[in-house]
């Protein structure tokens, strides 16, 4: 499990880059770092030096974890590390290993506050060492390091951690005087590749380092001596980011060019896409043994709003491309030049309506306009998307349909060469054709008759809420414009339109970064999240869900979420009236302040029953919240806030209504610290018929 030459990783720090509190080698001891009593030990292996929590069992435990309980009873050892105050930036490098099958994560915990903050997680495995690393933004209260790891139920499974190693500045910072190169990596090709230069190694003529301006010191090269086809790519790749960064890249070159060689940085996003930052000039320069060994400083903006690695790419196009060297990697918050915009913030383009058209427009000339409508949820109409009482946008009346008429609403001028992601809801009515129900187009800021259809209604919505995105990429200045066209009386229904939110990147990648963002959040789209059904006083069990609930008449026709995703039900039938169901949250820590708990709810049926909200501790339930009968047909939100001094649990419980028309379904879980923001909706019954 433990390849010798890796062992060496720790042996080699340097004095000059100081290691912080909580840096840990475990060579002796665990530096204070200690196991939750409430979980499996961490095991310190001193014969490796490293700690490791194994997926050692019994046969009759084996046949437990490998039973219907299994995910619950599943082995986890945490690790906490001291109290640490770093009130500056800086960077946690960790090596670990995963044998066989189970994960890591890494999280930062900070005192009075029920959640932990995810900061890197991995599932992968691997048969040595491997170094992560991950920045830890600067914080004004103490906080602690947390270490999860939850060895797989195979025989053999273990997580490991070799070392934790945290040093001030930002994790994308190389002087590559380390033995771990910061994380760099080469990716490696057959002929060309990057490798370590200077330390008096046997390359005489590579040339003094940056750093110490001597034969001593290390940097990063790579030749061309060895390149055998036209076009050999050398990549040095950075750790991957681990939180949005904005600021200065500045880093210390020297290049030979003799028949030629192009020198470029890039970023690189989670999906394998590539962004170029700056490439070299490309005159001829000297070789390295003819000058005086000149470093070139380079400085380039810098915007990562999600995960990226900073790829260094030289290509030679011979065995006579010359050599290309690299050091000093650096970043600053600050941009390079004054001149540079500052990171725009795409939230001026979102808008819940419940307090107006936000930044959105309409075209004055037109006959037709999107309207704000609320409507009074009950057993008959969906109310808004957002709380199911509040506001929302509604296009087409069935009322005053005109033939041929288009609605346009117009978004806000968003900047030219970036990349976005646009979400919204929809929900379409009485459509016969829904192909020019409702469309996007971006409209050019300098050209208003230009658009640009980025993405047309292709899901017949029955009336259901749907939460869709697109990712698309201007070159110039555009706005989002959402159409709807109506061609003729026959054809005509209604379009509600909700919840528009536009932020940075790829939509892939901001799904990922609000997950991490939100770690009290579940939509169940991926399971249970942690929740687990109360096996002890349960008379059924919480279902897992996607579509319509099978008895007609109750329950929800789709999840809150997206409409097409999954949630959490009651099925009544087999239950008998007054029975419960319980879901259990994973055990929350106490907390000096209030505590939020939103969720959304769905309570339709003649024969529904209860839904209640428990705050359990030390075995004792207190209610919270509760709510009886028939709501709405629509999904609604819930708000609690409480305060709790202790570990606890939070509790949802159903119980089953007077008939078999008595399901109850929840989703959309968030849990956070801090009051629960306040939200003043009127719910009114607007002129908003038509939608039915």
């Amino acid at each position: 499990m433990l390849p010798f030459y890796l062992l060496t990783f720790a042996a080699t720090i340097q004095a000059h880059n100081q290691l912080l509190p909580g840096s840990c080698n475990f060579e002796s001891d665990t530096c204070g770092y200690t196991s939750d009593a409430d979980f499996t030990s961490w095991a310190l292996h001193k014969d490796g030096r490293f700690v490791a929590v194994d997926a050692v069992m019994s046969d009759d435990q084996a046949g437990e974890i490998g039973a219907e309980t299994g995910p619950q009873r599943a082995i986890t050892g945490v690790l906490l590390s001291p109290a640490l105050e770093h009130d500056e930036w800086s960077c946690l490098r960790l090596v670990y290993q995963i044998s066989g099958s189970g994960s890591l994560e890494v999280l930062q915990r900070t005192e009075g506050k029920s959640f932990d903050k995810p900061l890197w997680n991995s599932q992968a495995a691997s048969d040595s060492w491997v170094i992560s690393s991950m920045d830890l933004q600067n914080n004004t209260e103490p906080y602690r390091v947390v270490v999860e790891g939850k060895p797989g139920g195979s025989a053999g499974s273990s997580v490991a951690v070799f070392e934790i190693h945290i040093s001030s500045g930002y994790c994308l910072e190389c002087d590559f005087e380390e033995s771990h190169l910061c994380g760099y990596s080469n990716q490696w090709n057959a002929n060309v590749n990057w490798y370590v230069g200077g330390g008096q190694l046997l390359h005489n003529n590579i040339p003094k380092d940056h750093t110490y301006n001597n034969k001593t010191g290390h940097l990063m090269y790579v030749d061309s001596i060895y390149a055998k086809t036209f076009k050999e790519v050398a990549k040095l790749v950075s750790p991957m980011t681990t939180v949005p960064m904005s600021g200065c890249l500045s880093f210390q070159y020297q290049r030979s060019e003799r028949r030629g060689n192009l020198f470029s940085v890039y970023t690189r996003d989670q999906l394998g896409q590539y962004q170029e930052l700056w490439r070299a000039d490309t005159e001829i320069l000297s070789d390295w043994s003819e000058t005086l060994e000149e470093w070139i400083p380079v400085q380039v903006d810098l915007k990562a709003p999600y995960s990226v690695q900073v790829v260094f790419e030289v290509s030679f196009n011979s065995p006579r491309g010359g050599r290309v060297a690299i050091d000093d990697i650096s970043f600053s918050p600050e941009f390079c030049s004054t001149d540079t915009e500052p990171t725009f913030d795409p939230s001026i383009a979102s808008c819940d309506f419940e307090s107006g058209f936000c930044r959105y427009t309409q075209d004055q000339g037109m006959l037709s306009s999107w309207r704000r409508v609320s409507v009074k949820p009950n057993i008959f109409r969906n109310g808004d998307h957002t709380t199911g009482a509040g506001y929302f946008l509604l296009a087409h009346s069935r009322l005053s349909p005109r033939s041929g008429y288009v609605n346009r609403l117009i978004g806000p001028t968003l900047p030219g060469n970036m990349k976005y992601c646009l979400r919204f809801c929809y929900s379409l009515r009485g459509f016969n054709q829904t192909d020019q129900a409702l469309a996007v187009y971006l409209q050019q800021q300098q050209q208003s008759s230009s658009q640009e259809k980025v993405w047309t209604q292709g899901e017949k919505s029955r009336g259901l809420w749907i939460t869709t995105d697109v990712t698309f990429q201007t070159s110039q200045p555009a706005k989002v414009v959402f159409v709807s066209t109506c061609r003729s009386f026959w054809d005509c229904g209604s379009v509600a339109l909700d919840d528009i939110s536009v932020s940075l990147g790829d939509c892939e990648l901001t799904a990922g970064l609000l997950a991490l963002s939100l770690p009290g959040h579940c939509d169940f789209e991926a399971g249970l999240c942690g929740y687990t059904q109360d096996k002890q006083s349960d008379d059924a069990d919480w279902e897992w869900r996607r579509g319509s609930t099978p008895t007609s008449y109750t329950g929800p026709r789709g999840d809150h979420t997206t409409g097409l995703g999954y949630y959490l039900y009651v099925e009544a039938s087999p239950m008998l009236p007054g029975e419960r169901v319980r879901l259990l949250s994973r055990p929350l820590r106490a907390s000096r302040g209030p505590q939020c708990l939103r969720f959304y709810y769905h309570m339709y049926g003649s024969g529904t029953g209860q839904l209640a909200i428990h705050l359990r501790k030390d075995g004792k339930d207190a209610l919270l919240w509760q709510l009886s009968g028939e709501q709405s047909i629509a999904w609604l939100r819930a708000t609690v806030e409480y305060q709790s001094d202790g570990q606890h649990q939070i509790v949802f419980e159903a119980t089953r209504g007077s008939s078999v028309r008595s399901d109850v379904a929840i989703d959309d879980i968030i849990l956070e610290g801090g009051p629960c923001p306040e939200m003043k909706i009127k719910a009114t019954v607007g002129t908003s018929n038509e939608i039915e």
